[in-house]
Parts: C-alpha cells; structure tokens; sequence
C-alpha cells in the first residue's frame, strides 16, 4: 500500500498534521502504537485541555524559551488565533481564562479529542492503532518507506514524525523518534526535563517541615553563583516531601537543569520572596509598627495573616525567634533577619525529578535543520516534524500544545503539498 502522507504519533501535533494533510486532499494514514489518540490532549490542562493562548504573539514567544523565536515564521502562516478558529469551525467553543489561556466550553478535554477525530473521518484519513512502528526507511535523500514491528512496510512519498518528547511515557511519549531522525543525519541536541518539581536535600525538606504548604503569588528566583537571579517567576508554589513543586517552580527548573550543567555544581541556590509587592524596608518599617501599636500581644499573633501560619512559624524559628515573644523582649537584629527571610528565604536545591516526570521535554530535534515554514527536513527530501520532538519547549499555559498545532499544520500541509507535486 502506497500513501501520500503518513504521520507517526497521534498527540497533538500528530492529528492537526494528518487533518492539514486531509485538507489538501492527500492519501494520509496516522499510525499510533497506542490504542487511542490524543492521549496527552486528554489529560492536558488538568483535563480540560488547555488548547492554546490568545496573547499576542511576542507574548507567546517569550513563554517558549527553547527556541520560540524559530516560530516568527510559523506564526505567520498560521497563529493562535486561527488555532481558535479551527476549533470553532469544528464546533467547540472556547472561552478565555487568565493569563490567555484558552479552553473548551465544556470543560472537557475529550470533547476536543473527539472533535479532531471526527474531522479524521470526515477527510477520510485512515486511522491505525496499536501499531508501533519499527522503522523509518530513506532512499538517496528522499523518505521512502515505514517499517511497522508486525513486519509491514509501507511506501510513502512524505512522512511526518510527530512522535513527541520523552516526557509523560505512559501517553506514548518514549523517545522513539530521535533514532529515525538521527538516522536521517539530524543532530538531536540534549534531552532534559522541563517544567518539571524540583528536588532539595535540605534538612526542612527532608524531615517534612513543610509538606504540602502551598505559597500564593510569591517571586521565586533561581540564583547564581554571586547570588544575582537568573530568572524570577511571580507565581503560586507548594513544598513537597521531595522538594518545591507548582507553576512558578515548573517555570524555574530548566533554569535549575541548565544553571547546574553550566557551573559543573549539584547545588543551586534558589530564592523566595513571599511579599513581592513591598521591598525590605518598608516591610521592615510596618512590622515595627503593627508590633509596637499591639506591644503586649505575641509576635505570631501581630503578624497573623502577613503569611501562611506554618511559613510565619517556620521563618520565626528559623530566625530564633519564640513565637509567643512580645515587641519588647525582641531583639531589632532578629527581627531584621526574619524580615530578610519574608523577602529573600535561600535554600539550595539539588536537581530535578526525572525527564519522564517532567510535562515538557526540552532538546531534541536541531531547528537549525528544519526550514521553518515548512518544518520540512533540510536533509531529506519529504521528510517533517512537529511537535515535542523538535528542540522547542515553551511554559505550562497553553504554549506547548500551541507549539504542537501550529508547527503540526505547516508539517501537514507542506508534506501533503510535496507529495502531491511528485504524484504528477
């Protein structure tokens, strides 16, 4: 059997390439070696499936720090807003939330799901599951065959490798693309985890003195080595039994993964600042104030509210302070000290959960070898990618899967456009 297009993966990038491809009216089969597609759409966004982001796009790039600018080109042939439009043309309505992130109606991610795949049938793109693919096959600079484990080859004038990353395994993410591409002569860069909890020897963190205490809107910044931040994130995090997890530290750790590799070091230093709206001073200032007005009142009573209880009790002790002492048996030193601890509380973290823990894979396919309107191979004729597997990797917050639709098209459209040139 011959085909046009055959498009290996069936995530999000995998589906929009193969309907791109339906759309121009190429002879298109997906092959999943799961046994249902959209398996990450399906538990994206918590669930609901967060399908893209409505910032402008300058915003957008800036969300994707691995490589986002390769995607100017991209974005002008086909953006966020026509990802919108595509699915209200497929009858799911979307609505705005914060930060631009856009999600169904329904709250439902599998409604998305189904849509994409009624839109399979209806382009009558022939569906395979269950079936892992073996092998990717080139003949003189030209794609030309895939080699299923069952022992079928299949003869194709174009191919798009939209298998993803190594993140989230049990979705069909292993990896298995890097060897088909490295064997087409593409240079696969590091693979390490993004977006990802990261992990602290400290003694707090190992006895548990903070499990499950969650932080609202605090500024967490990796530092380096002369204590200056590298990156900041205001945003909400939570202390685990292993570490820091939750949005601004998902945000911080490839900065963690890169910051560690860059000084040879398994010890990075991270800051939080649980007040971010009130420098040092000031803060300072007011909590002399509340103390002195209510001087017979405990300082944990005074400061009641100024942070989460268990945050309040811990910086207290750490800073020697009884939390039942009053303004006038404390000590102005200590007191200056827990106050640098509200705006600055250092501790050293020690590396990352694993790649396959990680939401987000960064590395992998080098953009440098991918024309960028095209996401056509510059090494082998009729040859795409899309998706995770290229070496780009944005944020949590709608900026990946919108990586994964808009780089999923242009591979569909032009290896569908390709192989109907050769056809005639």
């Amino acid at each position: 059997m011959t085909y046009d297009v055959v498009v290996i993966g069936g995530g999000p990038s995998g589906l929009m390439a193969a309907i791109a491809a339906g759309e121009k009216r190429a002879k298109v089969l997906l092959i999943d070696k799961g046994n249902k597609l959209g398996r990450k759409l399906a538990i994206s966004g918590g669930g609901r499936c967060n399908v893209t982001n409505r910032l402008p796009i300058d915003e957008i790039i800036k969300h994707i720090p691995g490589n986002g600018r390769f995607l100017y080109s991209a974005f002008s042939e086909f953006s966020n807003e026509d990802i919108i439009l595509f699915f209200e043309n497929l009858g799911i309505q979307l609505k705005e939330e914060d930060h631009g992130r856009m999600f169904p109606v329904t709250d439902k991610a599998q409604s998305v799901v189904d849509a994409l795949i009624s839109e399979l049938k209806r382009l009558n793109v022939e569906v395979r599951t269950n079936e892992p693919v073996r092998d990717v096959h080139y003949h003189e600079n030209q794609v030309q065959s895939v080699e299923l484990i069952s022992g079928e080859t299949i003869l194709t004038k174009s191919i798009v490798l939209a298998v993803g990353g190594k993140s989230v395994p049990h979705t069909g993410s292993t990896g298995d693309g890097y060897a088909w591409a490295a064997k087409a002569g593409h240079t696969i860069t590091e693979l390490f985890p993004t977006e990802v909890p990261i992990t602290s020897n400290e003694p707090f963190i190992q006895e548990k003195i903070l499990q499950g205490l969650s932080l609202r809107n605090v500024a967490l910044s990796v530092l380096n080595p002369k204590g200056k931040a590298i990156i900041t994130h205001k945003m909400d995090m939570i202390f685990t039994h292993f570490g820091i997890s939750g949005p601004a530290v998902l945000r911080c750790s490839q900065y963690v993964v890169k910051a560690m590799k860059k000084d040879k070091t398994n010890a990075i230093t991270v800051s939080i600042d649980a007040l971010p709206d009130t420098n040092e001073e000031q803060l300072f200032q007011s909590i002399v104030k509340d103390l002195k007005s209510d001087a017979k009142k405990a300082i944990k009573n005074v400061l009641k509210g100024l942070l989460p209880e268990r945050y309040l009790l811990f910086l207290l002790e750490k800073n020697e302070i009884d939390p039942l002492i009053t303004y006038d048996n404390l000590s102005n030193e200590k007191l200056r000290f827990f106050v640098k601890d509200c705006k600055q509380f250092q501790f050293e973290v020690h590396g990352t959960l694993s790649i396959e823990k990680a939401f987000v894979t960064g590395g992998g396919v080098s953009v440098k070898e991918i024309h960028p309107k095209e996401m056509a191979s510059k090494l082998i004729n009729g040859l795409y990618f899309c998706g995770e597997i290229l070496d780009i990797h944005g944020y949590t917050g709608g900026y990946n899967i919108t990586s994964a639709l808009v780089t999923g098209r242009l591979a569909g459209t032009n290896a569908a456009l390709h192989a109907i040139s050769i056809r005639y």
